[in-house]
């Protein structure tokens, strides 16, 4: 396991989480990947939206993902999972450059099982770190 989140990332985490119309959590994924590894972060992205997808109780195969580039109100590596009928929420990531490396947050509604989201980041072979909302 590398070194802990640092406080500042989990206080910002936690502050996106702030009650607002749905209640969230979220978890911190650390990445060894950098910026020259953009298309494996790319493919981390989209599995851990899948863990995230079943632990919260939608099929993958019924989900797609809404990625900043195809919208000018979103950043550039923000990306949302929304489900193919109606384009409901399922989690959106922000993916963070941190001292060479990303660290990439998601947040998703409350509901979602909150230790199967952390077990399998982690199986997947990243650092997670969950933090759930108020």
């Amino acid at each position: 396991m590398s070194d802990p989140i640092d406080e500042d990332l989990y206080k910002r985490t936690k502050a996106l989480l702030e009650p607002g119309e749905i209640e969230l959590n979220g978890v911190i994924v650390r990445t060894e990947l950098t910026s020259a590894e953009e298309p494996t972060l790319h493919q981390a992205t989209l599995d851990i939206g899948d863990v995230i997808g079943e632990a919260a109780g939608f099929d993958p195969a019924e989900t797609y993902v809404y990625s900043g580039n195809d919208d000018p109100d979103f950043g550039v590596n923000q990306h949302q999972g929304l489900t193919l009928d109606g384009d409901e929420f399922v989690w959106e990531c922000q993916q963070l450059m941190r001292d060479g490396t990303y660290d990439v947050v998601f947040y998703y509604e409350a509901g979602a099982d909150q230790a199967a989201i952390v077990e399998g980041v982690e199986e997947l072979g990243f650092d997670a770190t969950g933090v759930e909302g108020d």
